[in-house]
């Protein structure tokens, strides 16, 4: 027996109230609870259940992978794709999720593989005309215009296909529940749906999500526990590149990324990340190049810094590509422990190309950026810098020292500021070690300028604390 009843859910975090509230405790959003009907199960006493199984008897084989035939997003993926697995994909509109799929479907399909795109947001004519400005053949894929999940579990059933697209999950509805597509019980029943049907028929399912204005995927917070794998599409739709990051990988390593190019022919991989990250830099002030490390991968990123003079009570602090809260920690150690001066300037930083570092490692090239920037003196070319900086200014090792020197070796830079370690690995680049902040930026050759003055102190540094 069941016992119908309703509950208020946000249609932005899901969270869950007996009543209609007007602002969600859980995430502070006004007039986001809609009424909806769920129904709460009683268990049968008479139902067969599973029965356990030892664990010795269960088998350890590795999991089957599918390439998808496109490097990037493999390796993201951690080698291809696990048969009965769930991909959520997420990301902001015209970035590119659709176009990744489509060609990954493609390549799959000219490969001997089935796949089933179901288009929940576009009709089967705007598919093929997509395909056609993409160069996409299509053959071995099948269309199915269909937001019923019941329809999309019947027809997967039948066909059995070894790849389903859904774009979107939100677009989806169980015409048993009750509310809208796209609505949290929806969203939450559709999915669950799916990945029964994943485990059962050892299918592999793609879902598309949409995100949040704060870049988060929309629904309820459960979504991101009930799939495998969940991947975020990072970069703006006004730059070339684009970045494919693992939030989550029960298959593979979840900090992997896989950067592409948007062309006239769709997403296409980059090989070597950081030669096109580079390749535009101009020795100038406010520039210094971090060597970072994503999953496995080292590159080798640009980070930018303009130092401005304020003309506004409050100055403006702006960050691109860098968490604000790391930028600002960063301020008050260079003005605390490095007696320099940004209280009447704006700060502006970012990392060129549309890439989001996250990684502790970045606070050192930051920190020399932004004293270049003030101090109007380019970083020495040939320079990469990477190292955590705590709030006492002493500059902390960060993983991964000897692949990060390496990949500055391969890319021709001959120095590294760093913190102390024990020796180069043999890799060819000229380690200059640094304790604390202010050596740090005396190692990368940042001195001041005493012929230039500003705000009555030289160089916008303290006086007696060079």
């Amino acid at each position: 027996m069941a016992k119908p009843h309703s509950v208020f859910h946000c249609q932005q975090c899901g969270y869950g109230s007996a009543r209609w509230v007007g602002r969600c405790p859980e995430c502070g959003e006004f007039g986001s609870f809609v009424e909806e009907s769920e129904t709460v199960s009683i268990s049968d006493p008479a139902r067969v259940h599973a029965q356990p199984v030892p664990i010795d008897e269960v088998s350890s084989a590795q999991d089957e992978r599918v390439a998808t035939g496109i490097a990037e997003f493999d390796r993201v993926l951690g080698g291809g794709l696990v048969r009965g697995s769930v991909v959520l994909i997420g990301g902001e509109p015209g970035i590119g999720k659709s176009t990744l799929l489509l060609q990954a479907a493609d390549s799959l399909a000219r490969r001997g593989g089935r796949v089933i795109y179901v288009c929940g947001e576009e009709s089967p004519r705007q598919i093929k005309l997509r395909a056609d400005r993409l160069g996409v053949s299509g053959k071995g894929v099948e269309l199915l215009a269909e937001v019923d999940v019941t329809a999309v579990v019947s027809v997967v059933e039948d066909r059995r296909p070894d790849l389903v697209v859904v774009d979107s999950i939100q677009t989806a509805s169980d015409p048993g529940l009750a509310g809208v597509a796209g609505s949290v019980g929806q969203v939450r029943a559709c999915t669950a749906r799916l990945v029964r049907l994943a485990k059962e028929r050892d299918t592999i399912i793609v879902v598309v999500g949409h995100v949040t204005k704060d870049g988060a995927i929309a629904g309820p917070r459960v979504l991101e526990h009930m799939v495998d794998t969940v991947l975020y599409f990072e970069g703006d739709r006004d730059h070339a590149f684009r970045v494919v990051r693992a939030a989550k990988n029960r298959f593979g390593s979840a900090s992997e990324i896989g950067i592409f190019e948007m062309g006239e022919d769709g997403l296409v991989g980059v090989g070597q990340p950081s030669g096109t990250l580079l390749a535009e830099r101009a020795h100038a002030p406010g520039s210094a190049v971090m060597a970072a490390v994503e999953g496995s991968r080292p590159l080798l990123v640009e980070v930018q810094a303009l130092v401005t003079p304020s003309y506004l009570q409050m100055p403006r602090r702006l960050a691109t590509g860098v968490d604000t809260g790391r930028l600002l920690q960063v301020l008050a150690v260079l003005e605390r422990r490095a007696g320099m001066v940004f209280g009447q300037h704006d700060v502006y930083v970012a990392v060129a190309g549309g890439v989001r570092v996250t990684e502790p490692a970045v606070d050192l090239p930051l920190a020399l950026a932004i004293t270049s920037a003030r101090l109007d003196v380019p970083v020495p070319v040939g320079l990469v810098a990477f190292g955590e900086v705590g709030l006492t200014g002493v500059v902390r090792r960060v993983p991964h020292r000897e692949s990060r020197l390496r990949e500055a070796g391969r890319m021709g830079f001959s120095a590294a500021v760093l913190a102390p370690s024990e020796g180069d690995g043999g890799t060819g680049v000229e380690t200059r070690e640094a304790g604390d902040i202010a050596s740090a930026i005396r190692q990368a050759g940042l001195e001041p300028r005493s012929a230039r003055v500003s705000d009555g102190r030289k160089d916008g540094v303290r006086s007696g604390e060079r």
